[in-house]
């Protein structure tokens, strides 16, 4: 199911604000833990749900639906199939219960994992220039 489609903010803040109490806990949780692994990385919207960008590209986004909570770390969700056997995850998506977050070790791994993709791919982008 794609995020709530009655929430729109221009912040993760306002965001955040709209959602039930046990949705925004768990996304409060996740934001967290995704500042701590990518320290660097800015908040903002895009498609309208929370993302974070690093060195100006896009590092993930997560969001709320009608019954679970999204953490979408792109492609590196393959990576960590085995530590997500107990989530629903799809391509780039791991889908949560509110009241299950993802472990907070495994949400610093996943978002490290992410930015070296992001920096490794920045690199190669350079090389070929």
């Amino acid at each position: 199911m794609s995020p709530m489609s009655t929430v729109t903010a221009g912040t993760i803040d306002e965001y955040l604000a709209q959602l039930p109490a046990d949705k925004r806990a768990a996304l409060q949780w996740l934001r967290r833990h995704i500042k701590a692994a990518a320290p660097g990385a800015e908040e903002c919207i895009s498609y309208g749900i929370p993302a974070f960008r690093l060195d100006g590209r896009l590092l993930v986004h997560f969001g709320a639906a009608a019954r679970h909570c999204s953490f979408y770390p792109g492609t590196v969700v393959e990576s960590f199939r085995r530590d997500l056997e107990a989530y629903d995850i799809s391509k780039g998506t791991i889908r949560f219960p509110p009241d299950d977050p993802l472990p907070a070790g495994l949400v610093k791994r996943i978002v490290r994992a992410q930015v070296a993709r992001l920096r490794a791919s920045k690199a190669g982008a350079r090389r070929s220039r």
